[in-house]
């Protein structure tokens, strides 16, 4: 099959979506496929196929665009400016996917919602649309609006009301529509009315050979003497909830110091992050270690993982401690309590409660029976439902029903 994985984001970028574009094609291309990859340049300046050395500029397709769409002939696409960016750009999109002979594809898999309603639009009539839908655009942004009052965005707004119509046009583009987990479908079904019969869960897999070919090449940072380690591999904002994770370990550091917890990660939120460690004189027993390409090397040294996120979907992250045999400490936010079964294979803690998880780190430090057999559960789960082929297998089921739909 020839295959068109494409996205509104930014490609290459930092995040899940794009780990799992790169895995899916590789290990597509593997099995004899072949793979076109499409998206936003990193400068947003066009859409662009990297392994095709084609791109189009938006600078060329703006005059095109603006002929047509202006404040006056399109009131209400202009009177937002959120909105006006976001639909310009998905227009661009559908541009950029007009330009290329959509023919030649025997299946279009696009990754997020935006991708998803652009290309439903300008693809041939029978070539099926596959719309894999990574986490909910919505749910996230109507978090930001109302973490954050001084962007003036409320639910009486037009912008609020329009993230969630394109979520809902997009999820309704896919024949089928994918999910990683059933938080995702019944947000999709329950809250944004999606009717959609094909909706499908496929939870992501994992490479584990490329994993532990990087976790062999271990790493610079050494383990001090004495201590559990605690890791934290995340980009350093707002829902990723690190904030929760240092609170959790200011109240632990008033009862013992036999651990030291690694932050891994770069963002925004970095100055405010370090900023609440010297409040709690946590400076030794916190440490920030920026962006680094070798976490499997780290996770190794590692006896505690935590994920206390605000909202996340199914992090790789989780899904990397958990085949380092890392013991598991998670929120319950959107997808994370499918990822793990308390007390077996992860222990799992409400949003934002730092005492919680406070307890659930020490209950592993004071216990090494448990902390042992959550670890081995863990990796026996990982290398199970993690695995790379089931996800193939059940991406490439749905591919082959989706052709065969359309015939």
């Amino acid at each position: 099959m020839k295959i068109l994985l494409a996205t509104y984001w930014l490609i290459p970028h930092v995040g899940g979506v794009w780990k799992y574009m790169t895995q899916l094609k590789e290990w597509l291309e593997a099995r004899g496929h072949e793979v076109d990859l499409l998206g936003n340049s990193p400068d947003y300046s066009m859409f662009y196929m990297p392994n095709r050395g084609w791109g189009l500029s938006k600078d060329l397709l703006r005059p095109l665009l603006s002929s047509k769409l202006n404040p006056d002939s399109a009131p209400a696409l202009f009177a937002d400016p959120l909105i006006t960016f976001y639909e310009m750009d998905r227009y661009y999109l559908e541009l950029a996917a007009a330009f290329i002979d959509l023919n030649q594809y025997d299946i279009i898999d696009t990754q997020d919602i935006f991708a998803a309603r652009a290309l439903s639009r300008v693809k041939p009539r029978h070539k099926p649309l596959v719309a894999h839908l990574h986490g909910s655009v919505s749910a996230e942004l109507k978090r930001h609006f109302q973490m954050n009052p001084q962007v003036g965005v409320t639910e009486k707004d037009p912008a609020w009301r329009y993230f969630e119509s394109i979520e809902h046009y997009g999820a309704l583009s896919g024949t089928p529509t994918i999910t990683a987990n059933h938080w995702m479908k019944n947000l999709l079904v329950y809250e944004l009315g999606v009717s959609n019969p094909n909706i499908e869960v496929i939870q992501y897999g994992i490479d584990a050979g490329a994993f532990w070919n990087k976790a062999s090449q271990g790493t610079t940072i050494t383990k001090p003497a004495g201590k559990k380690v605690i890791i934290c591999p995340a980009r350093l904002s707002f829902v990723k909830g690190i904030d929760i994770l240092i609170s959790a370990l200011g109240i632990l550091r008033s009862i013992r110091d036999d651990w030291v917890c690694w932050i891994v990660g770069g963002g925004e939120k970095r100055e405010e992050l370090e900023h609440q460690v010297r409040g709690l004189s946590l400076q030794n027993d916190c440490l920030f270690l920026g962006e680094r390409d070798d976490v499997p090397g780290l996770l190794a040294l590692s006896d505690i993982f935590v994920h206390s996120c605000i909202q996340d979907n199914q992090p790789f992250s989780v899904m990397e401690a958990q085949l380092s045999g890392v013991p598991v400490c998670l929120s319950n936010a959107c997808g994370l309590p499918e990822m793990a079964e308390h007390g077996r294979t992860g222990l799992i803690h409400p949003v934002k409660d730092p005492v919680v998880l406070s307890q659930h780190i020490q209950l592993l430090l004071d216990n090494e029976p448990l902390r042992l057999n959550i670890a081995s559960e863990a990796r026996n789960w990982a290398n199970s439902h993690w695995s790379m082929d089931v996800m193939m297998n059940r991406v490439l089921g749905v591919y082959h029903m989706a052709l065969n739909s359309h015939h």
